[in-house]
This record gives C-alpha cells, structure tokens and sequence, in this order.
C-alpha cells in the first residue's frame, strides 16, 4: 500500500466483506468512490496472506487499461499493458508465467518472490493471443472485472477462465439493462454483491464525492420534430397495445430508439446551450455530454450530428476555447486533451459516450448534459464522473436538459405518462440531492403537472 494512501471506513468493510466471502464478489459502489483503490488494496492483502502470484485486471476500453496502470505503478507493481497488437505483449506474459512457475517449484523461501500484472481489455480478453495462455496461470491468481456489467454479455462471458478462482468485480451499476440472464452470469461468476452497497448519498456523505448543484433545463420541440414524435409516438402506442405483456419486443425496441435520438438532437437545445454560456464564458473546467443523433431539418449533405453542432457552437460562435474527446480520437490525444483541460488551457471537452466509464478527469467543475440515453446506467456513471473530488473544488454544477413531451392528446397521454415516469424518477432522484433541491424540484414540478405524475 503506498505510504500516503488511507482507505476510507466503506472500503476496509468492502476488503473484509471480501475475504470472508471466501475470495469472491462484487463491489457496487457509486462512481467516483475508489473502487480501484479497493480493488488494489484487496491484492495486496492477498499478497500478504498466501503469496498471491498473478493479477489480472480486465477493462472495458483501452484507456482504462492506462488508467489502472497508473494506479497499479502506485502499489509497487509493474504491469504489462496487454491490448492492441499480440507482439507488444504476448511474449512478455509468456515469460512472466514461466518466472512464476519456476519460483513455484523453488522451496527457498529467502528468494524473492516473482509477481505478475496484466491489465487487458475485453476485446483482448476473447483473443485467440490471450486465451492460450490462461490455462497457465497459477491457481494463486486475482481476476479483476472492471465495468463488470459490460462482461455480461454471451461471448464475454464464455472468454473467462474457470480455472481462476479468486475473483473480484467492479461497478457502480453491475445490473444489465434489461438482460437478467447477463447480470445473473456476472454474478454467478464473480460472486454476490457484498455489502457496504455505496449510494450517490452515501459517497458525498463520507466526502468520496463533491456537493453539487442541479439545474434542469425544459426544452420545447421544433414543429417538425413535433410531427415526427407524434409518429413515432403513435406506432410505439400501437406496438405496446399489440403485446401488453412484452414491454421491449421486436417492433418497440426500434420506435422507442427513433424516439430517443430524435429527443437527444432536439434542436432547440443548441438555442438552450447559446442562452447558457453567453453567461458563463469566463467559466472553465466543463464538460459537454452530447447525444448520436442528428439535428432534425439540418441538411444531410452536412455533419449534422449534435457533436459537431455544439462544437461549432462553443468554439466559433462563442469563442469558448474547446475540443472534441471521442472514442475516435487517439490515446496519446486523449491524455494532451486531458492535461490541457485540467490546467484550463481548454476551457471545455465535448463528448458523447467515451467519458462516461471509468475515466478520471476529476477536474470536471460543470457539466452541461444535452442528451442522455434512457439506460439508468449511463446517468449514474456521468454524475460520478462530474463530482469527483480535485483540490480547490468544493462544488459541482450540472446543467440537464430535459425535453418536454408535446402534448399529443388524450390518445397517447397514458402511453406517454408510462414511459416519462421512469425517465422522471431519475431526474428527481438527482434534485433531491442537490444543494439547491428546493428550487430543482420546482423547476421539475412543470414537468410532473403537465403529464399528471405528480405521485412520484
């Protein structure tokens, strides 16, 4: 454990939980909480305890991978990078299985002990590199699910080693949206969900994470995107009513996707983002959550998608200093950007969904979120990622644009209801804890009159 590093009371409950457990399970702590730390704090201990010999950390992303080895290089560990091309490292994780075996046969206990560290992604995980050479690995070996939920799917899941029995997952959310099956192969893999179950509430409680203020922004559909919900919204009506008993089947799933992007591009949020920043120019540390959709009515000989729009937006028109930060831009581009951001030589990152796992650019002040998806995950991710705590900052500020349903009559009105109501518990669920709860919750209050679910 590095000399400076104090664990904080939730984490040495979640080792202990752990070990008692008989060396499996999974950790469901609110973003931003230190599940890395945890997870790190639990091999050395196992280190400790039974001469742990090989660690290997799985991540959804190739900049995670970066991320834990950095935090690894903490704790005195040398890892080996394994993702991208098999040449890099398949040969260094070759030669560090056999100096662990070799100190496996040695009885000397003076010698020191050789230790292994692979920190892969997914994608490297299922390779044909990496699967040959799991069942070489010693049966003193940590596995580390980082993003668990993302290691529910069928294919992921079959890639695992069964011959590894110390395993750990990691996740604010390890439920898969809508697939039982997936989230039930998580945990039956990796063991329960241990308690202490760290909420939003609890993290800024125990000062893991930052006060904030929550501002909701209600925007207006343009008169062509109103025809189109009101489409969409109709066949979404006629497929539920098709199939009361199927809440996501073959002929919903696609509607209920048109709805969403046409919702997350809704081009009077461009007027919203304008309105806001005119007055915030001087402010710096931002993040830009934008949707994949394009703008209704922009022409399509054009790059249309909101990115680019907001973008152009901030920078040209405004002249507020800002870059895009995508899973297209490069991994050396990706750290500039974040150093550039953190001494505020950027004002601003827009982004759509590449900051939204396991990145730590605790600088983040204030956050302006023009679209979000309706998957529960993403929204807890996003504000774990914005209230992270960095010197100097005390507060977070988050902007939420939401979109105001049309009113389409008494036709869909229940339709409608049904699906906002879930979307609504989420938005009140994050006022609630804001700083400024009483002046949110007004703000919210429109929203819950116009549709009549006032009871949530």
């Amino acid at each position: 454990m590095p000399a400076t590093l104090q664990l904080r009371q939730y984490q040495r409950v979640a080792v202990a939980n752990w070990f008692a457990n008989n060396g499996r399970g999974t950790l469901k702590m609110a973003t931003g909480s230190g599940k890395t730390i945890t997870a790190l704090a639990i091999a050395t201990e196992l280190y400790q305890k039974i001469s742990l010999q090989v660690l290997l950390i799985i991540c959804p992303y190739c900049h995670l991978v970066n991320q834990w080895g950095r935090e690894s290089e903490k704790f005195g560990l040398k890892p080996i990078l394994a993702f991208e091309e098999a040449c890099t490292w398949q040969s260094q994780v070759a030669a560090g299985l056999y100096e662990v075996r070799s100190g496996d046969s040695l009885r000397d206990s003076c010698a020191s002990r050789a230790f292994l560290t692979i920190i892969t992604t997914n994608a490297t995980l299922m390779s044909d590199s990496l699967q040959s050479q799991l069942r070489y690995f010693p049966e003193k070996t940590l596995i580390i699910g980082d993003e668990v939920h993302n290691l529910g799917a069928p294919r992921l899941g079959q890639s695992l080693p069964r011959n590894i029995g110390l395993r750990l997952a990691l996740s604010a959310t390890p439920e898969r949206y809508f697939d039982e099956q997936g989230t039930e192969a998580i945990l039956d893999y990796f063991g329960p969900v241990l308690q202490p179950e760290l909420t939003l509430a609890d993290a800024i409680r125990q000062k893991a994470l930052v006060h904030y203020l929550y501002y909701p922004i209600l925007v207006e559909l343009t008169e062509a995107e109103t025809r189109k919900y009101s489409y969409l919204t109709k066949k979404i009506g006629w497929a539920l009513w098709g199939d009361e008993k199927v809440e996501y089947n073959d002929a919903l799933t696609p509607l209920l996707m048109q709805r969403a992007r046409l919702i997350g591009a809704a081009a009077n949020k461009l007027t919203a983002l304008r309105e806001l920043m005119i007055n915030r120019l001087d402010t710096a540390h931002t993040l830009f959550y934008c949707g994949d959709g394009s703008i209704e009515g922009a022409t399509r000989k054009k790059n249309n998608r909101q990115l680019t729009e907001t973008t152009k937006l901030l920078g040209s028109e405004l002249g507020y200093r800002v870059n895009t930060y995508t899973a297209a831009t490069p991994l050396a581009e990706r750290e500039r950007l974040r150093q550039q951001f953190e001494s505020g030589e950027l004002q601003g990152l827009v982004a759509i969904r590449c900051l939204d796992e396991g990145v730590d650019i605790p600088a983040i002040r204030n956050a302006v979120i023009l679209a979000s998806s309706s998957n529960p995950r993403q929204f807890i991710q996003r504000r774990g990622r914005i209230l992270r705590p960095h010197p100097g900052k005390e507060r977070a500020t988050l902007f939420d644009m939401i979109v105001l349903p049309p009113d389409l009559g008494r036709a869909t009105l229940e339709v409608e209801r049904n699906l906002l109501r879930k979307e609504l518990k989420r938005f009140l669920e994050f006022a609630d804890l804001a700083d400024n709860a009483g002046e949110a919750r007004v703000k919210l209050l429109q929203l819950q009159r116009r549709y009549g679910i006032l009871d949530i």
